[in-house]
């Protein structure tokens, strides 16, 4: 610590101590609670998690949908083909056909595209976005996600043992649901 840190510590100490505690016990307890507000928000998931795991229920937030606009069905079926292969998603569905209108360039514009449906792990959302982005026609492609509160838990569980934490592309085919 600088000198002006640890003249601030004594200052601190004597003025909340009076002779009732070591200096060596004030800085610990100082330590601990400082550490403790850091890794605060890891060991609220760690204990969430545990309770999950514990009472067999489903963390809300743990999985996540994606919708992707495809200018065209071989778009979003070689985008699908893509993200399943990586195994970065359980599940895609191409739904056809949707009527767009969107601002773009200061106009009003209409089109025809091609919605995505990606069930996914909310952890792969970033990785996910950077793979979709890098191949996608669009110069500002619509990815968006939304977390799933909750669900069938045999699917979810489903879901966890298709998308792998950390995912690589060989890994043997899973039966569907």
């Amino acid at each position: 610590m600088t000198d002006t840190q640890e003249n601030k510590m004594d200052w601190i100490y004597q003025r909340c101590n009076k002779d009732t505690m070591s200096k060596s016990r004030f800085l610990l307890i100082c330590g601990t609670i400082m550490l403790t507000i850091t890794l605060y928000p890891v060991l609220r998931m760690l204990g969430v998690q545990l309770h999950a795991t514990l009472s067999g229920s489903y963390v809300a937030g743990h999985h996540s949908i994606l919708l992707i606009n495809c200018p065209t069905e071989q778009v979003a079926k070689d985008i699908g083909r893509h993200i399943m292969e990586k195994r970065m998603a359980a599940c895609v569905n191409i739904l056809p056909h949707t009527s767009t209108m969107y601002y773009w360039k200061g106009e009003i514009r209409d089109a025809s595209e091609i919605l995505l449906l990606v069930r996914t792990r909310t952890s792969l959302i970033q990785r996910l976005t950077e793979f979709i982005t890098a191949m996608h026609p669009y110069e500002i492609p619509e990815i968006i996600s939304f977390p799933i509160e909750d669900g069938s838990l045999s699917y979810l569980k489903w879901m966890d043992v298709a998308v792998p934490e950390q995912t690589n592309s060989h890994h043997q085919p899973l039966a569907s649901p």
